[in-house]
């Protein structure tokens, strides 16, 4: 459960956050910027229960390799085939 916390400004006016222990006395205080760039480094549960599912649906390099060398074959292999049409329509022509 995230901490609650009171605020407060000091005498120079910067933003305060407080967090009481249990009897009411101040358990620690930070100011706004240091106990925000906390909250922003901390990764809540479901940020990390996603990012654990992204990396697993993420594909090994192999596989990409093996893809990528499909992918390479069929357009090679149709760019010699278009190239044989246009020769065969330029040879017609005359």
């Amino acid at each position: 459960m995230a901490i609650r916390r009171t605020t407060m400004y000091s005498t120079g006016g910067k933003k305060l956050y407080a967090v009481r222990a249990a009897d009411g006395t101040f358990k620690d205080i930070q100011t706004y910027e240091r106990a925000h760039r906390a909250d922003m480094a901390h990764k809540s549960a479901a940020e990390k229960a996603t990012a654990r599912k992204k990396a697993a649906k993420k594909k090994s390099p192999a596989k990409k390799a093996a893809k990528k060398a499909v992918r390479k074959a069929v357009r090679k292999a149709t760019k010699k085939v278009a190239r044989k049409r246009t020769a065969k329509k330029t040879v017609r022509r005359k």
